[in-house]
């Protein structure tokens, strides 16, 4: 009896010891793995422009914002595919790259949206790598957009060049600050570096935002002009950026037809402050015979009353009115496109993320403009139709879990903590959502 007790005892006590061991695993198993997240800095907005990834050495990649091990799973991946990146959708699909840094570096890639566009485009070679040529010595500051072209980079990547010079103040300062440049790798600095007339270390107390106040003022040269006369090269010489210079051209030719007509005109040129116009007034030389050339009296003309900016709703301003007040195409085109795809702004600051815009002039016409959001459309998560979630720029990266999620829980509370969408995200979707 003793016996047949103590087996039964130690039979209760193996059960016991079983049933601890199963709990704890249990336990152990409801922990949630620690959520991976990509590391990523802000895009450097000053010197940041348009780029081809193939282009892209490990140091420029980083300078973009990736890790050093992101950057090598890139370079990695490149391989992989052939050694060349054929689109946007090829680097999308990059492991190292997550939605929302695509999100942020789609519109500067210089690549074909898919495969099928690569291979079957005609200006699919306009993405091929140039070499670069250099025989003699020569001073970066005096080069144009064409005489970088010449050297050997692209279109985009000239502009770039000169964008970040403009940045700087006006002069690449020294090798230090030229090597900086976004879009020139080591290899080309390289091959640029023994033929640069430049000082090889930047000056201890250099301050790009002192230089750019104080260039214009030694840039200008006091001499006569006729401002119908000048183009954009003229008026960068006379001290303004480039583009600033855009901005005077368009404004010139788009909403004066042609020419100034009076020193008014000039005054009233947004880009023009009070203090740049009285050191230019006394130069100005305008001439009767370069206005004439640029109207035509055979027709009488319609007088057109200028836009009250004051009383234009940003949701329903064109894209003329736009270039009344001082955008250029790309920057009024840039806008327009965004609030297409957005439905409408619900915030004036949504404005100022449209890529490619002047933010400067574009904070002005914030300034003025009201907004009205009250015709925008706006969904809850659970009717919110599938073509609009998977098109809107703020849901389209969300649009498959919530069209998932809304299937078992046609509940919005519901559906946002299953989506688990980093706080920002989230309150940019909200934006749009009943």
């Amino acid at each position: 009896m003793k016996k047949t007790y103590y087996q039964k005892m130690a039979v209760l006590g193996m059960l016991l010891l079983a049933l601890t061991v199963f709990q704890n695993y249990t336990d152990k198993s409801d922990e949630k793995f620690p959520e991976l997240t990509f590391i990523s800095e802000d895009l450097p907005s000053e010197s940041l422009s348009e780029f081809d990834p193939n282009d892209l050495d490990e140091a420029q990649w980083q300078k973009l914002g990736f890790s050093e091990k992101q950057t090598a799973t890139i370079l990695k991946y490149k391989k992989i595919v052939g050694g060349k990146f054929l689109s946007k959708q090829q680097f999308k699909k990059c492991f190292a790259v997550s939605e929302e840094k695509y999100a942020q570096l789609e519109n500067l890639i210089l690549l074909p949206e898919t495969n099928t566009e690569a291979k079957g485009s005609s200006n699919f070679k306009s993405f091929e790598k140039k070499s670069i040529n250099v025989t003699k010595k020569f001073n970066p500051d005096q080069l144009s957009q064409i005489d970088w072209e010449k050297i050997g980079f692209s279109e985009r990547q000239a502009a770039a060049i000169l964008k970040y010079k403009n940045y700087l103040g006006g002069s690449f300062v020294s090798k230090e600050k030229f090597k900086e440049c976004f879009i020139i790798n080591d290899e080309n600095y390289q091959k640029l570096e023994p033929y640069l007339i430049l000082p090889a270390k930047t000056p201890v107390n250099f301050n790009p935002y002192l230089v750019k106040s104080g260039s214009s003022k030694n840039k200008f040269q006091h001499t006569n002009f006729d401002p119908n006369l000048l183009n954009v090269e003229d008026w960068i010489a006379l001290g303004f950026s480039e583009k600033q210079a855009n901005v005077i051209v368009n404004y010139r030719d788009r909403n004066l037809k042609g020419s100034f007509k009076t020193l008014e005109d000039i005054k009233n040129c947004f880009v023009i402050s009070p203090e740049k116009f009285e050191e230019l007034k006394p130069f100005i030389r305008l001439n009767p015979s370069t206005m004439s050339k640029k109207s035509d009296d055979k027709k009488p003309e319609f007088k057109q009353e200028k836009t009250d900016f004051s009383k234009t709703e940003l949701n329903s301003i064109t894209f003329k009115q736009l270039l009344e007040f001082g955008l250029d195409e790309k920057s009024a085109g840039s806008m327009i496109g965004f609030r297409k795809k957005l439905g409408g702004f619900m915030t004036k600051e949504q404005i100022l993320e449209t890529y490619n815009i002047d933010k400067e002039l574009v904070q002005k016409l914030l300034s003025i403009a009201p907004l009205d959001n009250s015709k925008v459309e706006r969904y809850s998560l659970v009717n919110a139709p599938e073509e609009w979630l998977k098109n809107h720029p703020y849901f389209k990266y969300s649009a498959d879990k919530i069209i998932y999620y809304r299937i078992s829980n046609p509940d919005d509370k519901k559906i946002w903590k299953l989506l688990k969408t980093k706080p920002e995200y989230e309150a940019r979707m909200r934006l749009y959502v009943k």
